[in-house]
């Protein structure tokens, strides 16, 4: 079947979660949706959960607008509550439970939700971070009953807050509507079916598992499995028992994977598709050879804007890419868009590198109690992304950097992301972060901060950039680390090294060579 057929399957709806649910379960009530440690929910069982769990919090006093935390791993409950919340007209916001109690605290009240659902483990946590009116556990059993539904497609369902690369987070505020065309336009790009399952492994913080595995899923009547977190040592033997199909992955889980001891492959498996990004060529080599994965897909979305580029399914593919704008199963509804422009937003000519500017349905209702950020993120109908990148002749994207992670030196632009890649590509290197420190000359020089996996020398490092790049381009301080700092979605956090005076104290000056 097309994408398209796959959607045709299900009677129409309203651009609700309800109505999407109620229509996969219509046609297929007994199948699979969500797979749990051996326990399985069906669609028809999701519907009469859902209901309960709505009259229990009308029951609760929640209503229309409405904010309720989900601070737990990975767990039906979530998703049985964002059902349910959005039946009542209102928000879900979930919370990395790895929080400490500070940073819980900041999004539970810059959120000023009205109750929390919580495990058991982490109840302590949340009750000392947020005096919240309820609790609601993980481990309670479902109650029947109804609740009138008044959720509407246009509405906020939930907030996703940013990883805070450069600070506190910010409450990306998304509606029903998006969500729901955010899982059909998975559908169109992993090419899902109803007999796919779809393991999640990331977090349901995470725009990833809940924009793409869980609302896949749900719009193509597939079956997700859902892990309570991503093990490493444990991910091939769970790919291989729960018959996953389909994974999402990050950069940092792709590569420890590749990293750790074959001994841990488990081969006979069914997984044949992965989405994520970026990948490397070592990356296409080794999940397809090594690990007997044919279809890798590299795409581009942010919290702001999920699911804008993709690799299309049936190729061609252009490893590194982020490939063409996303379509919709039903290629004649308008998806996403994208351009390049100048800092005066004015669209270069391909090959050339710029600003990425979006343009798609599927864009966030604005950032929650911030509207002077709100504003400044748009400019006639774009959405700023704040990432460099080109278009090439063939209508691809390609990510340079991040806009602040671009290093001036001796007059030219550097790109911390390019020298990320390129330093992380050396065989004794597990992972690198290049960042810009004052230069005695002014402007920049570059400094790599660098975790080993053997025995190196700076000079070493100095020699393979020096192979592979222009020599501007090649680092004058590499600083030797235990780890980098991460945010709760794995990406680095540059800004943390910046601020760290002792990086350049500690580390080697390499000999300029021009």
């Amino acid at each position: 079947m097309t994408p398209l057929e796959v959607l045709q399957l299900y009677p129409p709806h309203d651009g609700t979660l309800r109505s999407v649910l109620e229509a996969r379960a219509a046609v297929a009530p007994e199948r699979a949706f969500v797979v749990h440690r051996g326990g399985t929910i069906t669609y028809g069982e999701m519907v009469s959960l859902a209901e309960g769990a709505a009259a229990a919090f009308a029951a609760r006093g929640v209503g229309p607008g409405d904010r309720v935390g989900v601070m737990t791993q990975n767990h039906p409950s979530t998703l049985i509550t964002f059902f349910a919340l959005a039946r009542l007209g209102a928000i879900m916001v979930p919370i990395n439970p790895d929080y400490g109690v500070e940073e819980a605290r900041y999004v539970l009240e810059h959120a000023a939700v009205k109750g929390i659902l919580t495990s058991p483990a982490l109840r302590d946590t949340a009750a000392a971070a947020f005096a919240a009116p309820f609790f609601v556990s993980t481990e309670d059993p479902p109650s029947p009953g109804s609740a009138p539904d008044v959720g509407r497609a246009d509405r906020a369902c939930v907030f996703i807050y940013t990883s805070g690369t450069t600070g506190f987070p910010k409450g990306v505020m998304h509606s029903q509507r998006n969500v729901v065309l955010a899982g059909e336009g998975f559908v169109e790009r992993m090419h899902l079916a109803p007999h796919d399952r779809l393991l999640c492994v990331l977090p349901m913080f995470h725009v990833n598992a809940l924009f793409y595995s869980f609302a896949g899923a749900l719009a193509a009547g597939a079956t997700l499995i859902l892990e309570p977190r991503f093990s490493a040592s444990q991910f091939w033997r769970t790919v291989k028992e729960s018959g996953a199909t389909e994974v999402n992955t990050l950069a940092a889980v792709t590569t420890i994977l590749m990293r750790r001891p074959r001994s841990e492959y488990v081969p006979g498996h069914a997984l044949t598709k992965i989405y994520g990004a970026p990948f490397t060529a070592e990356t296409y080599q080794v999940f397809r050879e090594d690990f007997a994965v044919p279809t890798l897909i590299e795409g581009y979305g942010m919290s702001e804007v999920p699911g804008v580029l993709n690799n299309p399914f049936e190729g061609p593919h252009r490893v590194g890419s982020m490939g063409k704008p996303s379509r919709h199963p039903d290629h004649a509804l308008p998806f996403a868009e994208m351009k390049v422009v100048d800092d005066a937003g004015q669209e270069v000519p391909d090959g050339e590198t710029g600003e990425l500017w979006v343009r798609t349905p599927i864009v966030m209702l604005g950032y929650y109690r911030e509207p002077e950020q709100t504003a400044a993120a748009f400019e006639g109908g774009w959405f700023r992304t704040g990432d460099l990148g080109r278009r090439d002749e063939r209508g691809y994207f390609w990510f340079v950097a991040r806009k602040k992670d671009i290093i001036r030196v001796r007059g030219e632009n550097v790109s911390g992301a390019e020298l990320d890649r390129v330093i992380g590509e050396h065989p004794l290197v597990l992972e690198a972060a290049a960042i810009a420190v004052p230069s005695e000359l002014g402007e920049d020089d570059i400094l790599v901060a660098v975790v080993p996996r053997g025995a190196l020398t700076a000079e070493a490092l100095a020699d393979w950039c020096r192979e592979r790049l222009a020599a501007s381009k090649v680092p004058r301080f590499v600083v030797f680390v235990d780890a980098l700092p991460r945010t709760p979605t794995h990406r680095v956090e540059k800004y943390r090294l910046r601020a760290d005076a002792s990086l350049r104290r500690r580390a080697a000056e390499i000999k300029r060579s021009s």
